[in-house]
């Protein structure tokens, strides 16, 4: 007979299951191997506040899975800025191995674990980048994620150069995020609204898409008199207009106006 699972599997097993993301034994193990050196390390680098071995699957490995389900399929690559001890990362690899993981770190102790627990787990196709995201250079991603490091206008204008066009940037935010998107109404954002296994508590995930190279909030150009990028009543014509770029469909006035019919 195969060995009972300890509590801390359980545990991991039932939220994996409620998360209804398909795992197989070897991810378990990994996820087991990465909290007890996490808890290891954490004795002498202080890598969380969180102690037990409850709080840690939960409101880390089951939080950062929350963002598997904003990420597109197949093989991605993804920048995790301020990664810390490798949230999301680290989770995100563990569950999608194709994935091509850049983890941004500019804490030396912290990059070290992050190159530490990438060795012990055996991940092929990932980068420890031990600076912080203003200093990195040449490094164009699918996806760019971050966890309660910024706020959302801070983090489009740090992570969006650093994404393709088409990509997308996701992060997680506390019940306050209508506030926060107020300061970025122009962006095409959506607000994922789930739930954290074994808890009560909702997070909400951000995914902003990135349409075009210069779509970062300080280069949006300024809405004209009677623009509102949410209408769906009217369309434009003019292809070539910055405006429609930004997402204009065009108003009254506007040479490119035309009333849909």
């Amino acid at each position: 007979m195969p060995p009972s699972s300890s509590p801390s599997e359980s545990i991991l097993i039932k939220g994996l299951k409620e998360l209804s993301l398909p795992f197989a034994p070897v991810q378990v193990s990994a996820f087991m191997t990465y909290l007890s050196e996490l808890k290891k390390w954490n004795k002498a680098y202080n890598l969380t506040s969180l102690k037990t071995d409850e709080d840690i699957i939960v409101k880390h490995f089951f939080d950062s899975l929350l963002y598997l389900t904003a990420l597109p399929d197949g093989e991605v690559s993804v920048m995790d800025v301020g990664s810390g001890a490798g949230f999301p990362g680290i989770p995100l690899k563990v569950m999608r191995p194709e994935i091509i993981m850049y983890l941004v770190e500019p804490s030396r102790k912290k990059a070290n674990f992050l190159r530490h627990i990438s060795r012990t787990l055996a991940f092929d196709s990932i980068e420890v980048v031990e600076k912080r995201i203003e200093e990195v250079k040449s490094l164009t991603v699918d996806v760019a994620v971050t966890r309660a490091l910024f706020g959302i206008k801070e983090f489009i204008e740090k992570a969006s150069p650093h994404v393709k066009e088409g990509g997308r940037l996701i992060l997680s935010k506390g019940p306050k995020v209508k506030e926060e998107l107020k300061a970025v109404r122009e962006m095409d954002c959506e607000v994922l609204t789930l739930s954290l296994p074994a808890t009560r508590i909702s997070r909400f995930l951000v995914l902003i898409r990135k349409k075009s190279a210069d779509m970062t909030p300080e280069k949006i150009p300024p809405q004209p008199r009677g623009y509102h990028a949410s209408t769906t009543s009217t369309t434009c014509v003019n292809s070539e207009c910055r405006l429609r770029k930004a997402g204009c469909r065009g108003f009254e006035g506007c040479p490119g106006f035309k009333a849909r019919e």
